[in-house]
C-alpha cells in the first residue's frame, strides 16, 4: 500500500527548516519504485541565509573552542554514530538501494574518519624553533578557514560526507553540506547525531538542492573552501567555478578502474575479486573495477570462473539478504542498460546479459543484473565511458606492458589493481602505473582514514586528497609567528636594519 511521501527538509542552525519551499524533488525507493519522500530544494537566497548563519556560529563560538572542547564533541559523535549505524544503513538502503551489508560497511568506513579526527590535538601540532636569532623564536600554527562547503554524491550518501565533515569540524570550521537529491535522509540523520553530541547550533548545516544551491555555494564570498565528489564533468565545473571565486577546492571526479591479471595469479582469487569489485553496490562506485585486463593465456579460464560465480548471485531488494540491489533511479538504470546494446553493436561478446533473469523484489524497481562482456577493445564505448553500473568488460592483452600501457593511456587515474604472485611485477606496477590508488591483490584499494583518498588525471581537480593529513591541511591554513620578548636588561635605541646575529 502506498503512503504519503515524507517531507525531507534542510537542517539549519541545529533544527529543521520551518519555511516552505517553492521547488521540491521526489525521492524514491529504488527497490520498489515507490515515491517515499518529497525533498525541499533550496533557493540561492536560502543558501545565503544559511552561510551567513554558519559564519556567525564560527565567529562566535567554534573557532574559539579549545581542542579539548572539540575532541569531546568528536568522541561523543563517534560513539553515537557507532550506536546508530544500523539505522543509518537502513536509510541508505531505502533511498540508494544498495544491500544492507554494503550500506553498513559504508557507514563503518565513514566512522573510521571520525575516529581519525578524534586525534586532532596531535594532528594540529605545529613546530617551534627557539633562538633563531638572538632572543627570537619562530613557531608555526594552523587555523580554521571559516565556513566550508561539502557537496556529496548519491552513491555514498553517508561515507563521503564523513570523509570531510569530521575533519572540517575538528579543525574548527563551520560546515554547510549539500547532499544528493536522490538519497538525502542519511545526511540529515548523521547531522542530528552531531547536535546530540553537543556541537553548537549553526556549526553544521544541511542544505538540500540542485544546481541553484551548488552555484550559490560556489560563488558565496563567505564560503572559503569546497569539497566535492561526483562525475568528472561536474568536478571540473566545481573546481573552475570555485577557484574563480577565490576558494580552495578539492573536487574528486569519475573513474575507469582497471584490474590487471597476470598469468601467474591465483585465478580463483582474481575471479572473486572481479565479482566483488565489479558488482558491489551495483557498480555505482568510483572505485569499482569495470575493466579487467587478462594477460593471455588466462582469459578463457578467468572468464569461465567469473561467469560461474555470476550465476550464483541474487539481485533484488537490499533488505532481503540479496547480493546486489537496484540502481539508484529508473533513468540511470536505462542509461546503463543502453550500453549493453552498444557493446554488442561494437562487436564485444555479451557473455552474461543483465537484462535477463529474475529479481527478488516487489514492485517496479530499477534493476539490472550483473553483466559481463568479453573481447572488448579500447575503441568501444563500454571501455571508454564510466558506465557506473554492474557492467564488467574483459580486455584480452598479450603482456604486462600492453596492460600497463592501456591503464596509463586512460584519461582517468582513480584506482587500479594488479593480481599476481610475482613480487617483482607487483613492485614494478606500483611504481610505473599512473594512478592515485593502487591495489596489489586487493581489488578496491580504498585507503584507511589516516591515509588520503584521491586519484590522478581527470579523477581529481585540485591538489588535495580527502581525509588523512591532506584533509587536515585542506581545512586549515598555516601561520608562522616570529616572536621576541625582551628581557628586563634591554635598553637603548637601534635604528639600523635588524641583523641575524
Amino acid at each position: 500500500m502506498s503512503t504519503t511521501p515524507t517531507r525531507i527538509t534542510h537542517l539549519v542552525g541545529g533544527a529543521p527548516w520551518q519555511g516552505r519551499s517553492e521547488r521540491t524533488s521526489p525521492v524514491f525507493d529504488p527497490a520498489t519504485g515507490e515515491r517515499t519522500g518529497e525533498l525541499d530544494l533550496a533557493s540561492a537566497a536560502l543558501v545565503d541565509e544559511v552561510v551567513t548563519s554558519a559564519r556567525s556560529a564560527w565567529e562566535s563560538s567554534w573557532q574559539r573552542a579549545s581542542l579539548t572542547q572539540r575532541t569531546q564533541v568528536l568522541f561523543r559523535f563517534r560513539e553515537l554514530l557507532n550506536e546508530r549505524k544500523e539505522d543509518i544503513a537502513a536509510l541508505i538502503t531505502a533511498e540508494h538501494g544498495k544491500v544492507l551489508s554494503d550500506a553498513l560497511g559504508e557507514v563503518t568506513r565513514g566512522l573510521e574518519v571520525a575516529e581519525f579526527a578524534c586525534g586532532i590535538p596531535h594532528l594540529l601540532k605545529g613546530g617551534f624553533s627557539e633562538n633563531v636569532s638572538t632572543k627570537v623564536d619562530v613557531y608555526s600554527i594552523r587555523q580554521s578557514l571559516g565556513v566550508v562547503a561539502v557537496i556529496s554524491p548519491f552513491n555514498f550518501p553517508a561515507m563521503v560526507p564523513l570523509w570531510f565533515v569530521p575533519i572540517a569540524i575538528a579543525c574548527g570550521n563551520a560546515v554547510v553540506i549539500k547532499p544528493s537529491e536522490k538519497d538525502p535522509s542519511a545526511v540529515n540523520a548523521v547531522a542530528a547525531l552531531w547536535k546530540e553530541a553537543g556541537l553548537p547550533d549553526g556549526v553544521l548545516n544541511v542544505v538540500h538542492g540542485d544546481k541553484e544551491a551548488v552555484d550559490a555555494l560556489l560563488t558565496h564570498p563567505d564560503v572559503k573552501a569546497v569539497s566535492f565528489v561526483g562525475s568528472t564533468p561536474i568536478a571540473r565545473y566545481v573546481y573552475e567555478t570555485g577557484t574563480a571565486h577565490g576558494k580552495r577546492v578539492q573536487a574528486l571526479g569519475g573513474a575507469k578502474n582497471h584490474m590487471l591479471v597476470l598469468p601467474d595469479a591465483d585465478l580463483d582469487l582474481a575471479a572473486d575479486a572481479a565479482i566483488n569489485a565489479g558488482f558491489g553496490s551495483a557498480g555505482e562506485r568510483c572505485m569499482a573495477i569495470s575493466a579487467l585486463l587478462a594477460v593471455e593465456p588466462v582469459a578463457d579460464e578467468l572468464v569461465s570462473k567469473i561467469t560461474d560465480r555470476m550465476g550464483k548471485l541474487v539481485t533484488g531488494d537490499g533488505r532481503r539478504g540479496c547480493d546486489m540491489g537496484p540502481l539508484v533511479t529508473a533513468q540511470h538504470r536505462d542509461k546503463v542498460a543502453s550500453y549493453l546494446d552498444a557493446g554488442v553493436e561494437a562487436g564485444a561478446t555479451l557473455v552474461v546479459d543483465g537484462r535477463e533473469g529474475d529479481v527478488d523484489a516487489d514492485g517496479e524497481g530499477y534493476f539490472l543484473r550483473p553483466t559481463l562482456f568479453d573481447h572488448v577493445s579500447r575503441d568501444m564505448s563500454i571501455y571508454q565511458d564510466e558506465i557506473f553500473g554492474p557492467v564488467l568488460s574483459v580486455v584480452r592483452v598479450q603482456s604486462y606492458d600492453e596492460g600497463l600501457e592501456l591503464i596509463n593511456d586512460n584519461p582517468y587515474g582513480n584506482g587500479t589493481a594488479i593480481f599476481t604472485n610475482d613480487g617483482g611485477a607487483a613492485r614494478r606496477f606500483q611504481n610505473e602505473v599512473e594512478v592515485g590508488m593502487v591495489g596489489i591483490n586487493v581489488p578496491i584499494p580504498v585507503p584507511m582514514a589516516y591515509y588520503s583518498f584521491g586519484g590522478w588525471k581527470n579523477s581529481l581537480f585540485g591538489d588535495s586528497h580527502a581525509h588523512g593529513m591532506e584533509g587536515v591541511n585542506f581545512f586549515t591554513r598555516g601561520k608562522v609567528v616570529t616572536s621576541r620578548w625582551l628581557d628586563p636588561s634591554h635598553g637603548g635605541i637601534e635604528l639600523g636594519f635588524p641583523r641575524n646575529t
